[in-house]
């Protein structure tokens, strides 16, 4: 249940998580905040900023009901996301030409088999069945299908190689942003009941909601702590680059801790609703994050690549494209019944254990 009161944590960690940042934007690496004890701290910074962020959400989310709550998280961590690639992009162009396709990717799986995997195997453990509305899990399904294989799977067959023509990179970019705001549009206005929780809406449903000036406080910390985590993110990203190489492991999976770490604040968020018997409020997190993912993040990077004349790689591999394949089948079968078990939980997890591991 969420406090009536802002917990001192909620707003400490932020606010420490910011210092942790600043210092090292002036010490640099050097002398006393040396590259270990950098990363140890941004690391400790991070995983404590995550939780404010979660704990922040859940209010907001509270104040305005479903599903805007789970909606105002999904568009701020995408928001954030998608500036994290294209600065990143920015700062060279070549060598991430291929980023925002193993983000957007990485973001997909993770989200639809690991985050939906450890929401249905933490709710069906404690609740064994679970139920969501039907219609809205089958409205995001249908989106995301047709903006996964548009985008992902379209370019190696519609030009030469992994990337589009500029003719066709930018029709793809507004047909994304528009099936985002027409799924936006239906989830919020024309059919927003297709989004609500089912029966009692579980252990929250009968908590008085916060005060406006409460949620207000949460909704500036939220985007606050938000930020925080992709600077904190993009912080580390150099350890990570090379930790990565010096493994001789593939680059992609750069790309994947990124998405990893932006998108804690909405896995735990997802997992805590589901464990409190409101699946259909953890499926509009996880959903909804897929679909402004590649709504939001592919039409900025395309302007960027079409305004800059960069490079810009979206096709994915053969072995990619049957995972992704594979997801979206799963998917349409474990949310094609509207009730859920743990049965379905370990089958995506599964899916998601064999997608980091290839």
């Amino acid at each position: 249940m969420v406090a009536t009161r802002t917990p001192w944590w909620a707003w400490t960690w932020p606010v420490l998580a910011w210092v942790v940042l600043i210092a090292a934007a002036v010490l640099g690496t050097g002398g006393l905040f040396a590259a270990p004890l950098a990363f140890g701290m941004n690391s400790i910074a991070l995983i404590a900023t995550v939780f404010a962020a979660v704990y922040h959400a859940e209010v907001v989310a509270h104040r305005t009901g479903e599903p805007f709550g789970t909606l105002v998280l999904a568009l701020a961590v995408t928001v954030i996301e998608t500036a994290l690639i294209v600065s990143v992009m920015l700062s060279a162009p070549v060598e991430s030409a291929g980023l925002a396709r193993d983000t957007v990717f990485a973001a997909v799986m993770i989200v639809c088999n690991g985050i939906v995997g450890a929401c249905l195997l933490a709710g069906g453990a404690r609740h064994r069945e679970q139920a969501f509305q039907l219609q809205g899990a089958n409205a995001a399904l249908a989106v995301l299908a047709a903006l996964t294989v548009l985008t992902l799977v379209l370019p190696n067959v519609a030009s030469p190689g992994p990337t589009f023509s500029t003719p066709q990179l930018a029709f793809e970019a507004i047909v994304s942003l528009a099936l985002y705001g027409s799924f936006v549009f239906v989830q919020t206005v024309r059919h927003r009941d297709y989004f609500l929780p089912v029966g009692n809406g579980g252990e929250e449903a009968h908590a008085s909601p916060p005060s406006n000036r409460t949620a207000i406080l949460s909704a500036s910390l939220l985007v606050w702590a938000l930020v925080a985590v992709v600077g904190l993110a993009k912080a580390l990203t150099p350890t990570v680059e090379l930790g990565v190489a010096r493994a001789g492991v593939p680059k992609e999976v750069v790309g994947i801790i990124i998405a990893a770490l932006v998108l804690l604040p909405e896995g735990l968020a997802a997992v805590k609703a589901a464990r409190a018997d409101r699946l259909q409020t953890s499926l509009n997190l996880a959903l909804g994050s897929s679909l402004a993912t590649i709504g939001l993040t592919i039409p900025a990077v395309a302007a960027l690549s079409i305004a800059l004349h960069q490079p810009l790689e979206l096709g994915l591999n053969a072995k990619e494209q049957v995972l992704l394949a594979l997801t979206l089948l799963v998917s349409v079968i474990t949310l094609g019944t509207g009730r859920t078990s743990v049965l379905q939980g370990l089958v995506a997890l599964v899916i998601e254990k064999h997608g980091s591991d290839c």
